[in-house]
């Protein structure tokens, strides 16, 4: 009988077999080899491992192998471990906790002992740097995850009708970060929820005083509606025939094709309460739905309340078996997950969006299309590749919905093609994304494959040409009043003003585009790293003495959000400032990211 491995590496490291706690093993370095291990996934070769860990060792070879034997001792004779390219094979049912993390449900997550403790707390490795610089990036993004984990749960725990667990959930994500709005929103929203108005408003209003005082402004209209708006009030409605209700669904829906978002919303709210009187789950889930995704896609700076409806959507379709509808709540959950960099749990709701959506090919392929993003997002571009090809083979056909898929699909196939300066493929593909969508009249999306083939434009030397095609972008998406758009347009406005020789307004410009994408807090988080790159490239090239400040906050944004790619290019702009190691950390970092461009740009 297999025994029952546990790894415990948040908080104080222990490993227990059949809930027996082993002797630990002598020395930091054991600890700091596994760890490293378990979170690349990877085979590295010994004389790698050697280097990164034990360079200060008279012999680092024979202290690796020294501590390899000592895992084995901890590990147990049924874990595997060795080789020249170091392998580390676990017990099929082995529990780890970061992996639990990040990788497992919020049920198994929220639990977890260590929750909210760092990765090998309170060890440090001062005679291994690069480690070291590896370590904290980890930290960093194992804060992220436990941030997502709890925000999942509270509003899971909202979503089903139990206001106090999410109040204790939304509670632990604010000791981890008072500033986090959206932490902030669901909290008032529970005490709302709960019946307890005067702790919402408390909270709100401790809120305005907090970001007044600390950031100099105002949370977003979420915050400030939150206490207004509860899961209870909207139940309280007379009852309505399931045609009135599938009337006002149906107007909701119209207004939302219309662009009237404000309208929609009104009449879906309406459909949802009245939906709530009946005792018919599939439509209680399909009104949940309509208004959960009008929420996340039609007013800006509302995708918590959004993906909190989409939540009760998932709670009541469970009810139905509505598995198309249920996919679909999935995927949109999994789009605002990937919006705002908590790319774990994208991927959940977007791999079970896949599985549920079996039977509706063009469902299928917009989760397989979102899955794509977020791989992109953090540096997997092979695997992006692999689901953005896949969501394009199961949209065929002529008709809208199939072609919006293609559009999508190619424009971030262009994107990573970009991203890897594999610019002959890169043209072709967002050429192709934008011909579609001008064929399609998708005004909303055509500023990005714009955007992203003047990129290609100004990579190749085409500066006018990128120009012209940067400042209608920016145009449109103005009059649009999308701020990632806006953002990623007004980049590029400014690196055509940096290759004119005016660095002054090409500054101006970059830095404007960093603040003008996340002034809403629904934000796409990597438009803000990749405005914060080309920010830090130029104050590196024009010697800036705020470039270090930009590098610390790309560097933070992206390790707390696992954009490792973004984390590599921060230390990349730390080795051309001359800092001691910082490209040697980068090449360490480097392993987990599917972009060989990166290793020669140090």
């Amino acid at each position: 009988m297999l025994e029952r491995l546990a790894v415990h590496l948040l908080g104080a490291p222990a490993v227990t077999r059949d809930d027996v706690r082993q002797s630990p093993p002598r020395g930091r370095k054991a600890w700091a080899l596994l760890a490293y291990l378990l979170a690349t996934e990877s085979a590295p070769s010994r004389e790698w491992l050697a280097e990164l860990l034990f360079g200060d060792a008279r012999d680092p070879l024979n202290a690796l192998s020294w501590n390899l034997s000592q895992l084995r001792r901890l590990l147990g004779p049924e874990t595997v471990i060795g080789g020249d390219q170091v392998e580390l094979r676990l017990p099929p049912a082995a529990y780890v906790d970061m992996k639990a993390v990040t990788a497992g449900t919020w049920l198994q997550a929220v639990d977890i002992p260590g929750l909210g403790r760092e990765l090998l707390e309170g060890m440090a490795f001062s005679s291994s740097p690069a480690f070291e610089v590896w370590l904290l990036t980890e930290r960093r993004r194992l804060v992220g995850a436990t941030e997502d984990v709890l925000r999942e749960a509270a509003r899971a725990r909202l979503a089903a009708g139990d206001p106090r667990r999410a109040i204790d959930l939304a509670g632990r994500m604010l000791a981890v970060n008072q500033l986090d709005e959206d932490a902030q929103e669901l909290l008032i929203r529970a005490f709302a929820a709960a019946g307890d108005r005067i702790a919402a408003e408390r909270q709100r209003d401790a809120c305005v005083a907090l970001f007044r005082r600390e950031l100099g402004t105002e949370p977003g209209e979420a915050v400030l509606q939150a206490a207004d708006a509860t899961r209870v009030e909207a139940r309280r409605q007379p009852p309505a025939t399931r045609a009135g209700i599938g009337a006002r669904l149906e107007a909701g829906l119209a207004a939302m094709d219309a662009g009237a978002s404000d309208a929609a919303i009104s009449l879906l709210r309406k459909a949802v309460a009245e939906a709530h009187a009946t005792d018919d789950a599939e439509l209680q889930g399909t009104t949940l739905l309509a208004l959960g995704s009008a929420l996340v896609h039609g007013v800006r700076g509302r995708d918590s309340e959004g993906a909190g409806v989409l939540h009760e959507a998932i709670d009541v379709i469970g009810r139905s078996g509505a598995d198309a509808t249920a996919a679909q709540a999935h995927r949109e959950l999994g789009y605002v997950e990937t919006l705002r960099g908590r790319y774990d749990r994208a991927q959940r709701w977007l791999r079970r969006a896949a599985s549920l959506a079996a039977d509706d090919s063009i469902e299928q392929a917009w989760a397989y299309a979102m899955l794509g993003v977020a791989l992109t997002d953090v540096g997997r571009h092979g695997d992006a590749l692999r689901e953005l090809h896949q969501a394009l083979s199961l949209a065929k056909g002529a008709d809208a919905d199939a072609r919006r898929v293609e559009a999508w699909a190619l424009t971030f196939i262009g994107r990573s093609q970009l991203l890897r300066q594999e610019l002959i493929a890169a043209r072709e593909t967002l050429e192709r994304a934008l011909e579609v969508a001008r064929q399609l009249r998708w005004t909303a999306f055509l500023p990005l494959p714009e955007t992203l083939l003047a990129d290609v434009d100004l990579a190749e030397g085409r500066t006018e040409a990128a120009a012209t095609a940067y400042e209608h972008a920016y145009e449109l998406s103005l009059q649009l009043g999308d701020p990632c758009w806006e953002g990623m347009a007004a980049r590029g406005i400014g690196l055509v003003a940096d290759r004119r020789g005016d660095p002054e307004t090409a500054l101006r410009w970059v830095a404007e585009a960093r603040t003008r994408c996340v002034r809403l807090p629904d934000a796409w988080l990597w438009v803000e790293a990749y405005c914060l790159d080309a920010l830090c490239e130029l104050g590196v090239q024009h010697r800036r003495p705020e470039v270090a400040r930009w590098i610390s906050d790309l560097e933070a944004l992206a390790a707390r959000t696992g954009m490792r790619e973004l984390v590599v290019r921060a230390y990349l702009h730390r080795g051309r400032l001359g800092e001691r190691g910082a490209v040697q950390a980068a090449r360490v970092l480097a392993v987990k990211v599917d972009n060989p461009v990166l290793l020669r740009l140090g």
